[in-house]
């Protein structure tokens, strides 16, 4: 396999798994965007063929740390493209941050390869082209977000069209019940502590914001032939159901665990094996009371956001997915307050023009047309 992203958050539970399984895994390439030190540090743990460094200002760091090793160093996007369509390769865990997964992850379809999906924008920028491409190619998406997971394992054994509604689960975040006059003054290192999951920072702010939800809904949308109308968000602050199925006939069917990324990680890789582990088991007399609440789309407005995105449809998921990314780098870059990166996001989806009709080409050009709108906003905002 490959992992693209491998010294983030799910890259590194990955790596995991796969030592946990050595006798089910191998790991042809591994690719980082600045982690010099780490991926290094991977490299010699795990032994691929191929090393990729995203950013080629640390091609020779890494070449310099790898001296000895019998490791090919590659650097640049080209080369990400290049490796996961690799003839050894069988599985690509999309790990990486942000729109930029979305190109490797078109390139590791073309060639047939399946995909361990952990990067929801992939489908929230293209998810019509990508859904299109690996139909047509038979190639198999098997989601690693939790949530998605969950409707994936609930969805085993069932006929198509029976699904009625989904219930995609949030924990809320740190901020569940805060009011907008408390999130006016919200510090960075407050937004980065989320009360379940460990996260790479930039989709911890997300879950702060409700953000990552509203990614996830579209994500779902794609993933499982769904409409707007047929995905709901329940809060549930103790993060042990991590989403639900309902049915023509009114049944519903839950996923539940502990909060653990290497499971729904571990499944994806393994499906459709289920791989006995060491993991923590759920007791149940530690969570006597769970419990469910509407989300607070008022205070949380990405999550609405996120609605009127994909129900607008073409390229306005596009929009929304820069202008985030920007707005949550200006964020804890400490540029712009935490209420002010919506600001951004729907300043962003009324300038930039509508395209009814996608292609790879123009998802990215609104991408990069986005990113610099965001910008624009946020360099004339007070204390920017």
């Amino acid at each position: 396999m490959v992992v693209l992203g491998s010294t983030g958050s799910v890259g590194t539970q990955a790596l995991e798994v796969v030592h946990e399984h050595s006798d089910q895994f191998s790991v042809y390439a591994l690719t980082a965007n600045k982690n010099v030190q780490l991926l290094a540090e991977q490299v010699r743990i795990f032994h691929p063929k191929v090393v990729v460094i995203r950013d080629e200002s640390l091609y020779a760091e890494l070449k310099n740390a790898l001296a000895g090793t019998s490791v090919q160093v590659k650097t640049g996007a080209e080369a990400l493209k290049e490796v996961v369509q690799h003839e050894e390769v069988d599985m690509v865990l999309t790990a990486m941050v942000g729109a930029s997964g979305l190109e490797p992850t078109i390139a590791a379809i073309e060639a047939g390869k399946d995909i361990a999906l952990a990067n929801k924008e992939t489908l929230v920028i293209a998810g019509e082209i990508v859904m299109d491409l690996a139909k047509r190619k038979g190639v198999h998406i098997l989601p690693v977000d939790s949530e998605h997971s969950a409707i994936f394992q609930c969805l085993n054994g069932e006929e198509d069209r029976t699904v009625e509604k989904i219930f995609l689960t949030a924990s809320g975040g740190p901020f569940f019940g805060w009011s907008r006059e408390q999130l006016a003054e919200v510090p960075v290192e407050r937004a980065l502590k989320h009360p379940h999951w460990t996260m790479g920072a930039k989709i911890t702010i997300d879950s702060a914001s409700m953000m990552n939800k509203g990614l996830e809904v579209i994500e779902a949308k794609w993933l499982f032939d769904l409409a707007a109308a047929q995905i709901e968000v329940v809060v549930h602050p103790q993060s042990i159901v991590h989403s639900m199925v309902q049915f023509v006939d009114g049944s519903i069917i839950a996923q539940l665990g502990l909060p653990d990324m290497k499971l729904p990680i571990q499944y994806a890789m393994s499906h459709p094996k289920r791989l006995q582990n060491a993991f923590k088991r759920m007791n149940f007399m530690d969570y006597p009371n769970l419990t469910f609440a509407k989300p607070d789309l008022s205070t949380f407005r990405n999550l609405g956001l996120a609605f009127t995105a994909l129900e607008q449809g073409g390229n306005m998921p596009c929009i929304m997915n820069a202008a985030n990314e920007i707005a949550v780098d200006a964020f804890l870059k400490k540029k712009i307050g935490f209420l002010a990166m919506s600001e951004v996001i729907e300043e962003t989806m009324h300038k930039v023009a509508f395209i009814r009709d996608l292609t790879l080409q123009n998802c990215l050009e609104t991408d990069r047309e986005s990113r610099n709108v965001a910008r624009q906003l946020i360099e004339v905002m007070p204390g920017a």
